[in-house]
């Protein structure tokens, strides 16, 4: 449970797909409306490229609220695919750009720069996915809803918060896009220890911002790691997106590998709507650990949302201590997105 699992990863599967026509088993599917919120941004740029060229989306909908973002539109609309694609700005367009969406992936904010913690994107993108939450609730109250805005630990009791206010909230539909994570992890591990990176599973358990990020490394088939690898490793992980923001020196954080993750998590979704049994990991509503209201582990999702939340399962004393010193920290940002919304 520890990879996602379902059909043939996006990456062979939709480029096989991107110049030529649907097959005959996809045009027989039930296709997707899926909304990108945020599409004008260095992740929802390369994001709605990446779900233009999915097969099982036939509307698209961009988002953003600065004009360039109708031009975005135009030029993702030019890519051969048969997914219909329209840009809508501002806010007497969110509505329209929602209305009805099956799916609706939120990459909208502001970055985080050399320096800056995703705590303190706080301020700033807490009233962005509030106000998207509450569009999402008129518009699409029954869509999956995919956050990818940081700081994700925050972000997403925020939308809970704000749904469950407009009596529309259901814990089932609700995700928090942790999959950069795994993809990380993927890849530094395969790195290290010489595997397949297409073969390669890691669990990562926990939030999405620094220590709340646990690896667990222990649960990787066939791996051996010395104290030194699993050490740096593990801090690697946690911070990947710091090697990131400082590798570009003030030009932005990770956005073409976190649209990457984040068109693959939205992909996932996309085939349980169709019906596939999809399981990969997730930051939902959980109560697997006790004091954390939200949690990522794998996620079993069907048609209706989320059907199994799974247990971490067996991690050595190491992970086990880990866990433990992330605890508080995770509670007090998922109390700080509580209370954003309970305090307004």
């Amino acid at each position: 449970l520890s990879c996602i699992t379902r059909s043939p990863p996006m990456s062979s599967a939709l480029l096989r797909v991107a110049t030529r026509s649907l097959s005959r088993s996809t045009l027989s599917r039930n296709m997707s409306t899926v909304a990108v919120v945020g599409s004008a941004g260095g992740i929802g740029q390369p994001l709605a490229m990446l779900m233009k060229l999915n097969p099982l989306v036939s509307d698209l909908r961009l988002y953003d609220v600065v004009p360039v973002n109708k031009g975005v539109a135009a030029d993702v609309s030019h890519i051969a695919t048969p997914a219909k694609c329209s840009g809508y700005v501002g806010d007497d367009e969110i509505l329209d750009a929602l209305a009805g969406c099956d799916v609706v992936v939120v990459p909208a904010g502001v970055p985080r720069k050399p320096g800056m913690t995703r705590d303190d994107l706080f301020n700033v993108n807490a009233n962005i996915v509030k106000t998207i939450a509450e569009a999402c609730s008129k518009a699409c109250p029954n869509a999956f809803l995919a956050i990818i805005s940081n700081p994700v630990n925050s972000t997403v009791p925020i939308i809970a918060e704000t749904l469950k206010a407009k009596g529309t909230y259901d814990p089932k539909k609700l995700f928090g896009v942790t999959t950069l994570d795994l993809q990380r992890a993927r890849t530094f591990v395969a790195e290290n220890q010489g595997f397949d990176v297409n073969s390669t599973c890691v669990n990562v358990i926990g939030g999405h911002a620094g220590k709340t990020i646990l690896p667990l490394l222990s649960q990787v088939t066939d791996a051996k790691f010395s104290d030194a690898d699993r050490d740096a490793l593990t801090h690697r992980i946690m911070f990947g997106g710091d090697e990131v923001v400082k590798a570009k020196a003030g030009g932005g954080s990770a956005t073409l590998s976190m649209a990457y993750a984040g068109a693959e998590f939205a992909d996932g979704l996309l085939q349980a709507l169709q019906g596939e049994d999809i399981t990969m990991n997730a930051y939902v509503e959980s109560t697997i650990v006790e004091g954390c209201d939200f949690f990522s582990t794998p996620v079993s999702i069907g048609k209706e949302g989320i059907t199994n939340i799974h247990p971490i399962g067996d991690i050595n004393d190491y992970e086990a201590k880990l866990l433990e010193e992330m605890k508080g920290d995770l509670a007090s940002q998922i109390a700080k997105g509580v209370d954003f919304v309970k305090s307004a």
